[in-house]
C-alpha cells in the first residue's frame, strides 16, 4: 500500500471538513429560516394518480363531448364551478390530475386522410388549463349498429354493409371484420398517425391500447390471427415510445404479445363487480372481482406490469349504483378503493 498517497488523501479530507465548518460558523440567525407548514384539510391532487374526470375536465358540470365519444359540444366551454377562492371544483368528487377522453375513430378521421388534430389539440390545451394531463383513447366503433357508433362512413362504404362477424355479440360484437387486411391498414394506420404526432407530448399522460370490438375493449381479441394481432398492437408500440401505454386485460396471447413489445400497464373496466350479474343463471355467480381479474392478471402475464406502466381501473356502474342498486356498504367500498389506492398508476 502507498501510505504516502493515503496520507495526502486524509489531509485533503480534513481540510475540506475544516472549510465546511468555518462556513457553517459564519451563519447567523438571520440566515436560518424556520418553516412550520399550515395544517389543511384539502385533498392532495397527485400527478398521475387518483381519480380522473371522464369526458370532461376539472370544473365542468357536464360532459365536454357530444354523446359518448364525439366532437366537442358547440357551446363548450361552459361556465365552470369555482369555490370562494376562485379554485376549480367538481361536484361530489375531488379535483383530479387526469382528464380521460375517449373518441370513436369516425370523429377523428371523418374523411380518409383528413385528421381532426384540432380536437385532440384542444383537449390537451384544456387539460393543461384545468391543471390536468390527458389520458387518450380511440375506439374503432361502439355497440353494433350504425350512425354515430359506427366506423367512419368512408370505411363503411369501403368494406360493405355487413355488421355481424366472428365475435357476434349483441353488446360488444365486431361491426366490421377485424381480419380484413384493410382494418389493420386503416384503423391501425390512424393510430400510427396519432403516435407520430403526439408521442411524448408533455400534456399527454397515457394512451389506451384499443384494437378490436365495441369501444375497442378487446371483445373477441382471442379470435384474432397472430398476424392481425401483431399489426394492431404494433400500431401503438412502434409509435408511442415515450408516452406510457395501457392495455385492457383481454386474453393471454394479446396481452403477452403487448408486453413483449413495450412496457405496457393494464386496465380493467368493471371495478366493483362483486355481484352485478350474480342472479344471471348463465353466469352461475361469476364476478369480475372474484373470478376474472385475479386469474386474468396472472394468466395473461400482467402480474408485474404495474411496475413498468400505469394501471387504470374503470368503475362498474357508478357510486350511486353501488349504494342504491347493489346495496354495498362501507366495507365493500373500502375493498375497492383501498385496494386500488395501493396500485401504482391511475384509478378512475
Amino acid at each position: 500500500m502507498n501510505y504516502r498517497w493515503l496520507l495526502v488523501g486524509l489531509l485533503g479530507l480534513i481540510s475540506s471538513l475544516e472549510l465546511l465548518l468555518a462556513q457553517t460558523r459564519r451563519l447567523t440567525r438571520d440566515d436560518i429560516a424556520t418553516v412550520r407548514p399550515t395544517e389543511i384539510h384539502d385533498v392532495f391532487t397527485n400527478p398521475g394518480k387518483g381519480f380522473v374526470t371522464f369526458q370532461r375536465f376539472n370544473g365542468d358540470t357536464t360532459n365536454a363531448l357530444r354523446r359518448c365519444c364525439g366532437d366537442f359540444k358547440e357551446d363548450y366551454p361552459l361556465p365552470v364551478l369555482r369555490d370562494e377562492k376562485g379554485h376549480l371544483i367538481n361536484t361530489n368528487y375531488p379535483n383530479t390530475s387526469i382528464a380521460y377522453l375517449r373518441w370513436y375513430w369516425r370523429f377523428l378521421e371523418p374523411e380518409h386522410g383528413r385528421y381532426r388534430w384540432d380536437t385532440i389539440d384542444r383537449a390537451l390545451e384544456t387539460a393543461r388549463e384545468r391543471g390536468q394531463t390527458l389520458l387518450l383513447a380511440v375506439a374503432p366503433h361502439g355497440t353494433p349498429g350504425r350512425g354515430q357508433h359506427d366506423v367512419p362512413d368512408w370505411y363503411r362504404q369501403m368494406v360493405g354493409e355487413r355488421t355481424a362477424w366472428a365475435h357476434d355479440s349483441p353488446v360488444n360484437g365486431w361491426t366490421v371484420d377485424a381480419e380484413d387486411p384493410r382494418y389493420a391498414k386503416y384503423y391501425g394506420g390512424f393510430i400510427r398517425k396519432i403516435g407520430e404526432r403526439y408521442d411524448g407530448h408533455p400534456d399527454l399522460e397515457a394512451v389506451d391500447v384499443r384494437i378490436v370490438g365495441a369501444w375497442g375493449e378487446g371483445a373477441g381479441s382471442a379470435l384474432l390471427t397472430q398476424q392481425t394481432r401483431e399489426v394492431l398492437v404494433n400500431a401503438y408500440s412502434d409509435t408511442f415510445k415515450k408516452t406510457p401505454l395501457i392495455m385492457l386485460l383481454t386474453d393471454e396471447r394479446t396481452n403477452t404479445y403487448g408486453l413483449s413489445q413495450a412496457d405496457m400497464g393494464w386496465r380493467v373496466d368493471c371495478l366493483g363487480d362483486l355481484r352485478f350479474w350474480a342472479d344471471d343463471p348463465d353466469k352461475d355467480g361469476w364476478t369480475h372481482m372474484y373470478d376474472h381479474y385475479p386469474r386474468a392478471i396472472i394468466q395473461y402475464g400482467m402480474r408485474d406490469a404495474w411496475k413498468q406502466g400505469p394501471v387504470s381501473l374503470e368503475i362498474c356502474g357508478t357510486f350511486p349504483t353501488w349504494k342504491e342498486r347493489e346495496g354495498y356498504g362501507l366495507e365493500q367500498v373500502e375493498i375497492h378503493i383501498r385496494g386500488g389506492a395501493q396500485v401504482e398508476g391511475v384509478v378512475h
